[in-house]
């Protein structure tokens, strides 16, 4: 640094990331461990509060008692130290390792001054950091009667445990059942209601008409337990998304307007890493032209904006570890650059947004429709794929007509296998078919046949 640099930093005076300090005095350590606790930043020794140069005589002794002060504050601080003349420069780097102390208590920088915390300034500050985490703590209400043993052998058969050990003994070696008390993570994963002890443990699912959440098609609120609230959200997207077919030869392809892969990854990190100390829900919403997944609970503190996508840091470590077993989550710390991977393969656009208090995920499509008709002329996404899905249900229903005209016994299975449709398109097509009045069932589901109208 130097003078015409030391000059403009006394003009100005003290601030967020400036101190000055005519000596070392019993205060020195606070301004350490403020600093520490905000964003860092410089301690001027051998300024006076007015911006004055006053001086100090710089020592080994000097800086080892100022390297010693920074070592027994808890955890310790590391500090370097610039000469400038007769001004000694300490830079506190903001700490990655959260709540700072001192033998005076803990301190945060706050404008120009080294404020003392509160009790619920430090609980609010230790919540944000992620040194209480919500998921790891006990749930005291918790009764084992609105536990959920279905909810249970579905994990134990997505993470492939058996079911060779009791029920408390599996739970504790996964590390949510301690002192034979439930922890948060627990409800969250088997309570029969979890809202009845978590009230954030819901998730939202909406279908706007438009682009703007104003005129809603469709709204869904559920209290499913981790595991089903991922499955609703992911089945619920799959039914709105807008999917283009191809068929080549005697094969089908299906495009979808927007991956599977990166909105229930999406979902997943929202829920996995969403704030449940926050009210709120994780919302998942299908606007028009946009899919947005919102959850309570910005970036936890402790990781900088800089290392976003590259560096990860689990808000909810129980959650993560116990997902993390199964396939919804294939690797702790790479879903955002999955996210980004699986939109850029089908064309789509990817944004992340957070500030302090929420996150979110935005996927839309890289072009608009009017876009691309104006950079080369063809027909629009919606047009071409109108024109598809409408040759593609024609000759879909001739099939099943067929096939029902040949065997009036046939199941949904064979004529999944004819058509080589899913479930879901042989039932959305017979439902259609019976409305307009082309087939109708004559008997039960079992044993019963179907009559052709036409």
């Amino acid at each position: 640094m130097n003078k015409k640099e030391i000059n403009l930093i006394l003009q100005e005076g003290e601030g967020q990331f400036i101190e000055f300090k005519e000596n070392l005095d019993k205060k020195f350590a606070k301004e350490i461990v403020a600093f520490a606790n905000a964003s860092g930043g410089r301690i001027f020794l051998g300024v006076n509060d007015e911006g004055e140069v006053n001086g100090i005589k710089i020592t080994n002794e000097l800086k080892s008692r100022i390297t010693d002060i920074a070592k027994n504050c808890d955890p310790f601080i590391h500090v370097s130290l610039k000469e400038s003349d007769s001004i000694l420069i300490i830079e506190v780097q903001e700490g990655f390792n959260k709540l700072y102390q001192c033998s005076d208590g803990f301190y945060m920088r706050i404008g120009p001054n080294s404020q003392k915390l509160s009790r619920d300034q430090i609980l609010e500050l230790s919540i944000k950091e992620g040194k209480i985490r919500f998921d790891e703590q006990i749930c005291k209400d918790f009764v084992f009667e609105d536990f959920d043993d279905s909810k249970f052998e579905y994990y134990l058969k997505l993470a492939k445990i058996s079911y060779t050990l009791d029920r408390k003994n599996i739970l504790r070696n996964l590390k949510i059942l301690k002192d034979n008390e439930m922890t948060n993570a627990g409800v969250l994963f088997f309570a029969k209601n979890p809202s009845k002890y978590i009230s954030t443990s819901k998730i939202r699912c909406v279908l706007f008409r438009g682009n703007k959440r104003a005129d809603i098609l469709d709204r869904k609120e559920v209290d499913k337990g981790i595991i089903g609230n991922i499955e609703f959200a992911v089945n619920f997207l799959n039914e709105h998304i807008p999917v283009r077919f191809e068929i080549k030869g005697i094969k089908r392809f299906e495009f979808p307007e927007y991956p599977e892969e990166a909105y229930r990854e999406a979902i997943v990190n929202a829920i996995v890493h969403r704030d449940y100390f926050e009210n709120g829900e994780v919302a998942v919403e299908k606007l028009k032209s946009k899919v947005i997944v919102n959850n309570p609970g910005g970036l936890i503190h402790s990781l900088p904006r800089k290392d976003f996508g590259k560096a990860s840091r689990p808000r909810n470590r129980l959650l993560a570890d116990l997902l993390s077993k199964t396939v919804f989550m294939e690797k702790v710390g790479t879903g955002i650059k999955r996210i980004k991977d699986y939109c850029m393969k089908n064309n789509n656009k990817v944004d992340f947004n957070f500030d302090e208090h929420n996150f979110f995920v935005e996927m839309i499509p890289l072009e608009t429709v009017e876009e691309t008709r104006v950079k080369t002329g063809e027909k629009s996404w919606v047009e071409t794929t109108q024109k598809t899905v409408e040759k593609t249900v024609e000759k879909t229903v001739e099939k099943i007509l067929e096939a029902i005209k040949e065997n009036p016994y046939i199941t949904q299975k064979e004529l999944e296998k004819v058509t080589e449709l899913g479930r879901r398109g042989i039932e959305w097509n017979i439902k259609k078919l019976k409305e307009q009045g082309v087939i109708k069932r004559i008997g039960p589901d079992k044993g019963g046949y179907w009559e052709v109208l036409i």
